[in-house]
């Protein structure tokens, strides 16, 4: 068998063994390594098998991802989340929809130091659906928005996502990051948008709730002050050059446990709890990681990234078309799998057309998250829907699918506003560079 065929039937082996439900990163090791031996040699596939993971677990460059995790579970143990909600209630929970909109800016506060859409689901969903109930919001709207919400986990930095594709493009995470903000603004006032058009319709899924005097909303501010400071030092620090990523993540997780300790709102149970999620977390990503990077090599031995290329440049088709069928790939692909799996999958394959059209990678890696964030609320694998519904046991998993729908709308809507307008993600590392350089001259 030719090297390419080899590649192939290893390819559709392991979406298969997926879609079974058997552990991702395992897969692309073990796939990886026994199609290196077919094609190279067992002494070779050996060899790389043991290179690939100790580079892995032995990167400083992914130490990154522990700290940002870690940043973002102390935050989640000391209800950080908790006085976010209710700085935003206090200012819009008189509108039609308000707990709503509160529980749609909260994920997007929540998520400037968390860089998990698990995460902030699952924190949102505990902070704000039992207020939603009540007030007699109907559970597809409290439900739905959570899910949907918890998706900016993702978006807006820091991101482990962009870090991961950061990685594995040689781009610069810190670039990556702040090409996340516009976007993620954007989606949190289409979100808001929506709501607002949904409720007005239909007045009785979310009952307007009492207004709050100034005094209240003035008072209740303390509680954003302190995810804003937190949020401009990191990545202020970060797109400066005053410390590189892991001493962002590191910085951050830092002062995200100082401002816990000085309110005294995290004990020493909740501080273990955060240190064992953040190594459950991790060490799941670094499997993965390690598995992906030893099936890349074997993608790369296969030529399969390189024969697709050039098989796709040979046809006459405008490349605005092409890359519509990209996304489209994701958009299917990323209703099956892990959006983490999916980006270790395909990065190798379709990075090397994109870059050849001469897309602007940045720009790509925030087409990537946009819709990946799709994936985490749509069936079969759906994982927020999963988590809102683990907190909210009493509501049907269909009525949870059928509160993500308008907010999916929204989510589509931003994803295909990007293509014709990249600008909306590379006006913000443009303004920097413009800067530094005015700044160097």
């Amino acid at each position: 068998m030719t090297p390419t065929v080899i590649g192939m039937i290893g390819i559709a082996a392991l979406f298969i063994l997926i879609f079974i439900r058997m552990p991702v990163g395992f897969l692309m090791a073990l796939i990886g390594f026994f199609g290196f031996a077919a094609i190279v040699s067992w002494d070779a596939a050996l060899n790389l098998l043991a290179k690939d993971i100790f580079s892995v677990f032995g990167s400083y460059n992914l130490t990154v991802i522990p700290l940002f995790v870690l940043m973002g579970q102390i935050a989640f143990h000391s209800g950080i989340s908790t006085r976010l909600f209710d700085t935003a209630y206090k200012f819009i929970g008189h509108l039609p929809g308000g707990l709503a909109i509160a529980t749609i800016g909260a994920c997007a506060a929540f998520s400037a130091i968390c860089g998990s859409t698990n995460a902030t689901a699952a924190t949102m969903a505990a902070a704000t659906l039992p207020e939603m109930k009540r007030y007699n919001y109907k559970p597809e709207l409290a439900t739905g928005v959570v899910a949907a919400g918890g998706s900016l986990g993702i978006l807006i930095p820091p991101s482990v996502i962009f870090i991961i594709y950061g990685i594995l493009t040689e781009q610069s995470i810190g670039k990556l990051f702040i090409a996340g903000i516009l976007p993620g603004i954007l989606l949190t006032i289409l979100f808001i948008i929506t709501i607002l058009i949904w409720t007005t319709l239909r007045p009785d899924l979310g009952p307007k709730g009492p207004r709050s005097p100034w005094k209240e909303k003035i008072k209740s501010l303390s509680g954003v002050m302190e995810t804003l400071v937190i949020f401009i030092m990191v990545m202020g620090g970060l797109f400066g050059g005053i410390f590189t990523p892991t001493e962002a993540g590191g910085i951050g997780a830092f002062l995200t446990l100082m401002v816990a300790a000085v309110r005294r709102t995290i004990d020493w149970k909740g501080f273990v709890q955060a240190l064992f999620e953040t190594t459950r977390i991790s060490c799941m990503i670094m499997v993965i990681v390690a598995g992906a990077t030893v099936f890349g090599h074997f993608l790369a031995v296969s030529r399969i990234p390189y024969d697709i290329a050039s098989w796709v440049a040979s046809f006459d088709l405008p490349h605005a078309l092409i890359m519509s069928f990209i996304i489209l790939v994701y958009l299917i692909g990323g209703c099956f799998i892990d959006s983490l799996a999916l980006i270790m999958l395909t990065i190798p394959i379709f990075y090397p057309v994109v870059v050849n059209f001469g897309y602007d990678p940045i720009w790509f890696g925030v087409m990537i998250v946009l819709i990946t964030q799709i994936g985490v609320i749509t069936p079969p694998v759906g994982i927020n829907v999963y988590v809102v519904s683990g907190v909210a046991r009493d509501v049907p998993l269909n009525v949870i699918f059928k509160g993500v729908v308008p907010l999916l709308i929204a989510m589509i809507i931003a994803t295909f506003l990007l293509i014709p307008f990249p600008q909306i993600a590379l006006f913000l590392p443009g303004l920097i560079r413009a800067i530094k350089i005015i700044s160097v001259k």
